[in-house]
């Protein structure tokens, strides 16, 4: 049974619903969901030219599973690259690119305001085995240039940042990257590419936590790297393949529906998100609000180009507090209070999530680090789901209104 292919030039929204493999011989609407270790092979020489990568056919739902293959395919052409390879989780994809970038003695770019355990990553665990790493102000171009070595292999960025908001130019990292022959990977997880496609600004590599957006509903763990052919041919499936840091067939399938759906979902939080930070903005006991939508956010202007003129839906805020432990005790009071918000460390929900970074999200790093970043103690993290907007600053105003 043949299947016309789809025409050229189709909206990221109709891609989102119907790029995938090609259907089975029984003409499935829904994509299939493949839950097999291993496939058949017709013959000898064809298992032969297939474990060669002579010719392409599935082998070990380790490295090649049809499901996992339309969620790759259809991340690709919403990201607008030319392949993609998924993986276990967002986390496990930055493993991924670093192991298939790196060696001893190469060096890393990284903001020091992204997510703690991409710092801890890098610095930690990369460094034991003699990658060099440099942590820069995520909105400095300067700091970037002047970090540049000729053993610079990787800059690494996240836009917006996690949980602060910053927002970097991604046209002026890559230009500095491919001048000093390196390569720059940008988290694409806040916006997805519903808001921002980082290879239209000359990013090399976009990286996801499928976990969060692309999934939309908190059910599944996933992540993937979004690069050219020759990247995941020559770097990422080699690794992958015998590494097996494998997206399962099951989550796969999970976050290829969540895709079906993703544009509404985040034009419909970010609207919500906006709504959210203009009212805490103008709450008497919010010190700050970071939100690059507003035009208080020192990158708003970026933001709007960079962010087809919307801000995502995450958003932070700073409650008030002369001193770090005043700060944490106002910050967990506003968290305790909440009835509707649910406290996870997880975003990209349709329900609303709220959290303190200086303990979760970056609790693992050293006090130094967090300050660094930025995380402080009276800084409050939310993502903004769903659920009614009123509903929202109700439970919020049950510990904002009660702080002294």
């Amino acid at each position: 049974m043949s299947y016309k292919p789809l025409p050229p030039g189709l909206h990221i929204d109709t891609l989102a619903v119907r790029e995938a493999v090609d259907k089975s011989q029984y003409g499935e609407n829904s994509e299939s969901l493949y839950l097999t270790s291993s496939f058949t092979q017709p013959d000898s020489e064809t298992a032969a030219r297939r474990f060669s990568g002579l010719e392409d056919g599935f082998i070990y739902s380790r490295f090649t599973n049809p499901t996992v293959a339309s969620m790759e395919k259809r991340l690709a052409a919403l990201e607008g690259t030319e392949s993609c390879i998924a993986t276990a989780s967002g986390m496990a994809a930055v493993l991924l690119l670093c192991m298939g970038l790196l060696k001893s003695g190469d060096h890393v770019i990284c903001s020091r305001s992204v997510f703690g355990s991409t710092i801890k990553l890098l610095a930690s665990e990369f460094g034991k085995f003699g990658v060099l790493s440099t942590f820069v102000s995520q909105t400095d171009p300067q700091e970037w240039k002047d970090a540049m070595r000729p053993n610079t292999k990787l800059l690494f960025a996240e836009t917006p940042t996690n949980p602060l908001t910053e927002v970097c130019d991604i046209r002026v990292l890559a230009d500095i990257a491919h001048e000093g022959g390196a390569v720059l990977a940008v988290d694409n997880c806040f916006c997805t590419p519903v808001l921002q496609r980082p290879v239209d600004y000359g990013a090399d590599i976009v990286i996801h936590s499928g976990t969060k957006y692309l999934d939309g509903q908190g059910r599944v763990v996933a992540g993937a790297i979004c690069a050219s052919h020759a990247l995941v041919k020559d770097c990422f499936i080699p690794v992958m393949r015998s590494a097996g840091m494998t997206l399962s067939a099951f989550n796969a399938w999970v976050v290829l529906k969540g895709m079906e759906t993703l544009g509404i979902r985040m034009k419909a939080q970010s609207e919500q998100a906006l709504e959210m930070a203009k009212w805490l903005e103008a709450h008497p006991k919010v010190a700050r609000v970071y939100y690059p939508a507003l035009p208080s956010h020192p990158q708003h202007a970026l933001a709007m180009r960079q962010q087809k003129g919307m801000g995502g839906a995450v958003l932070s805020f700073d409650v008030f507090g002369d001193t770090p432990d005043q700060g944490r005790k106002n910050a967990f009071h506003v968290i305790d209070q909440c009835q509707v918000l649910s406290v996870t460390a997880n975003l990209g929900d349709v329900k609303s999530i709220i959290t303190q970074p200086a303990s979760t999200s970056h609790g693992r790093l050293t006090e130094v680090q967090r300050q660094q970043a930025g995380i402080r103690q009276h800084l409050i993290r939310l993502a903004v789901g769903l659920e009614h907007l009123d509903d929202l600053k109700a439970d919020l105003s049950r510990g904002l209104d009660t702080l002294i």
